[in-house]
């Protein structure tokens, strides 16, 4: 075979490539997960198809995934992507994921971009390696490509039943290297394209299929090996000594507290004390036992009861007016009416189902390893170079699945615990925190106030409206751990803070003639190793912004003697806007009015509310019908209905399920989740008393309606529908009680306050 590269922009590598197809599971080496012959493949290079996918010798494909799939099922529906591009059966794409050594750093899991850009930017690598593939069959079969059709990876000729060719023939165990035209951009916002482009929607057969996800049948039977799981030769367990007061750092440390424990040993470095031993149970007692002698730290924290006051008073740090049209102030001059109210959202907890952990075998001069369940495993590797001094090409990153993540939980702080250890004590370490550790001093949602005022002509016209909020910081540490500074363990060996302020304001199309939508950050309430650090959860500042905008459109409407959803129409102009509004309203059964209904039946109110969201492209509508127990004021959401048009659907199925988790996991912050603290210290520490939605209290029904748009690239799926859930609820619960709960979470002795 004699390929011109000028004419093909095309090299088929010698050299076999043998992987594994599993989904990632437990690994004690480096070369447990890599390609037997990766010496031989080419430099990760973001420009080259190589680095994004290669062609095995029996014709499976893989796919190099530098996002994350969770149990999301994203991994399928990538799969389904680039097996439409290359037409070959879905069950023949194996994606290799979460490995720094095979893939480049596409974000990880993040802003709901799995499919959004993860898939485009395979799609269109799938689609070129194809577009080579077939001229390739061309030149080998002496054929015009035109000629040539393609299904299940063999290449025929039209018309001549028996003249075909496999990929596997064409280029089984060998590597692309063919150029791609890149966009510069490492990360979440990666993209590549070549000189194919991507099928028409007409043409698909497998994008738009519910096929299952992979991994549920090896965590049903108990297969699926963790994070936890991840034992080295050698490796010692870690437990981070943590301060009993927040601020408090270590003076002293009496050692001989814990000489009779086997083993154990202590690393103390800064203000960061921790102790490990070769058995778990040791290391764990070796905590317990430490004695400490802590600095006097004066109680510095508002308490619940005071942060809103606090964040109302605290000197802002950073504003930003992100919308500002037409006349404002003069509309509200001329108002007949201005309708106002404020919102306030507390600090909430990730609540992993389990604590952070991370294995790290530190190994100067070789390649030192982390094994990691945080959603960035290529920003967890850049963080342990960090803040070990090594060259990033000699840390060695890898995804393994743990017990939670959806933004930034404690993984991040075991990862770099465990490093510090590893360098200290010349072995693996396995950092692993306890429950009340998970809970008080993972970065936290950040609380927030937001007020809402609209002019309202003498007509009932609403002219103007304007939304403002004050909060800290969702970016006090980074959503990602790739500094040492935005970790517990790095600012506890002294990295510079680097601090950001940011938040956000809620996405929507409210035609409004005069609109300005702002927010404003305030400073930490302790600079630096903070029990509440704020930092990105499931869908950052999207549900306390749109819990109170879409709140307050509620409270809006019905002072303009409207329907609420009869309003929502009147002011949103975006076609797509409308349809999901229409869609949620009908599949629920709306009911219209303009005022609390305040039906009951014995002790239990009953109500419907809704809600609507954008987020990044994504329209989302919510229904969501609630009961009341006017007695206990406990609130259950019975039932929800979402309409979802999130552009082209790939895999309906999935689609739906992750819908289906956003509506439990956002009804469980809404009805139940604060971080509760006094001026000392976290005291939420548990199941108990950090509450979330238990099964007895899930849904009875979940209904959900999708909008597809075959014509409208994917955006994302993973978070929007989490916005409007508690707005939903809030407005479910007033046409229940007549009750307007402006703080959330809708706990029983705040909805029994309202009541009385």
């Amino acid at each position: 075979m004699n390929i011109q590269t000028h004419r093909r922009g095309f090299i088929a590598a010698t050299g076999s490539l043998i992987v594994s197809v599993a989904l990632p599971g437990v690994v004690v080496s480096a070369q447990a997960r890599a390609p037997a012959a990766l010496d031989k493949r080419p430099a990760l290079d973001p420009s080259k198809l190589a680095s994004y996918l290669s062609v095995n010798a029996d014709g499976t494909i893989n796919v190099y995934l530098g996002k994350l799939d969770m149990g999301q099922g994203t991994d399928v529906g990538i799969a389904q992507m680039v097996a439409e591009e290359l037409d070959v059966a879905v069950d023949q794409v194996h994606i290799l994921q979460g490995d720094t050594n095979t893939s480049l750093n596409m974000g990880g899991a993040t802003g709901s971009s799995g499919i959004w850009k993860g898939g485009a930017a395979l799609r269109n690598a799938a689609a070129e390696a194809r577009r080579i593939l077939v001229e390739m069959a061309s030149d080998k079969l002496a054929v015009p490509a035109e000629k040539l059709a393609v299904e299940n990876g063999v290449v025929s000729v039209q018309g001549a039943a028996g003249t075909n060719v496999t990929y596997a023939q064409l280029i089984g165990g060998k590597w692309f290297d063919v150029p791609l035209e890149w966009n510069k951009q490492i990360g979440i916002m990666l993209g590549v394209k070549g000189e194919a482009k991507p099928k028409s929607p007409s043409q698909y057969k497998v994008v738009g299929k519910s096929i299952r996800r992979r991994d549920v049948a090896d965590k049903v039977l108990g297969n699926m090996e963790y994070a936890v799981d991840v034992k080295p030769a050698g490796m010692l367990h870690g437990r981070v000594v943590l301060p009993p007061v927040a601020g408090a750092t270590p003076v002293s440390v009496d050692d001989a507290s814990i000489q009779a424990i086997p083993g154990a040993r202590i690393v103390h470095q800064g203000d960061f004390l921790s102790v490990a031993a070769p058995r778990e149970w040791d290391a764990i007692k070796a905590r317990k036992a430490l004695k400490v002698t802590w600095s006097d730290a004066k109680p510095a924290l508002p308490g619940n009861a005071g942060v809103y006051d606090w964040i109302r008073k605290a000197t802002p740090n950073k504003r930003s007016v992100e919308v500002d049209t037409g006349e404002l102030d003069k509309a509200f001059a001329d108002a007949a009416k201005i309708v106002e109210a404020s919102y306030e959202w507390p600090f909430q907890s990730h609540a992993s189902m389990g604590p952070g952990v991370a294995v790290v075998d530190y190994r100067p001069e070789e390649i030192t390893t982390v094994w990691t369940p945080t959603q960035k495993p290529h920003f967890a590797r850049e963080g342990v170079a960090n803040i070990l001094g090594l060259p990033i090409d000699k840390v060695h990153g890898l995804y393994v699945m743990g017990a939670g993540s959806y933004g930034r939980n404690d993984s991040g702080d075991a990862a770099m615990a465990a490093a510090l250890m590893s360098k200290a004590l010349g072995k693996p370490v396995r950092v692993q925190h306890m429950r009340d550790e998970g809970h008080a001093w993972d970065p936290k949602n950040p609380a927030s106030v937001h007020v809402s005022r609209a002019a309202v002509d003498k007509d009932g016209n609403v002219t103007a409206w304007h939304f403002e909020t004050k909060a800290f910081s969702r970016l006090d540490v980074d959503s990602n751990e790739s500094q040492p500074a935005h970790t517990l363990p790095g600012q506890m060996t002294g990295a510079a803070l680097k601090y950001t302020a940011a938040f956000g304001v809620p996405e929507e199309s409210y035609g409004f003639a005069a609109k300005r939508k702002a927010w404003e950050t305030v400073p930490p309430i302790l600079e630096r190793s903070s029990p509440l650090r704020s930092s990105h959860m499931r869908d950052p500042t999207g549900p306390q912004v749109h819990f109170a905008s879409e709140s307050f459109m509620d409270e809006l409407a019905y002072a303009t003697n409207t329907d609420p959803v009869a309003f929502r129409l009147k002011y949103l102009k975006d076609p797509r806007d409308h349809a999901v509004v229409k869609a949620a309203s009908e599949k629920a059964g709306w009911t219209p009015r303009t005022g609390a209904r305040k039906q009951k039946q014995g002790d239990i109110a009953v109500g419907q509310g809704i809600a609507f969201s954008q987020r990044a492209g994504t329209r989302v509508a919510v229904v969501s019908e609630v009961e009341v127990n006017t007695k206990t004021g406990k609130v259950w959401c019975k039932r929800f209905v979402c309409a979802h048009d999130c552009g082209q659907i790939i895999n309906p199925g999935l689609l739906t399920m992750g819908i289906e988790g956003n509506m439990v996991q956002g009804a469980s912050r809404a009805v139940w989740e604060e971080t509760k603290f006094d001026d000392k210290m976290v005291t939420s520490v548990d199941w108990v008393t950090y509450p979330i939605l238990d099964m007895k209290e899930a849904p009875a029904s979940i209904e959900v309606v999708l909008i597809d748009h075959p014509e409208i690239e994917p955006t994302g799926a993973g978070e929007p529908s989490m916005r409007p859930v508690a707005a939903a609820v809030a407005n479910a619960i007033f046409d229940a009680t007549g009750v307007r709960l402006r703080q959330a979470p809708f706990t029983p002795e705040r909805v029994k306050a309202g009541m009385a």
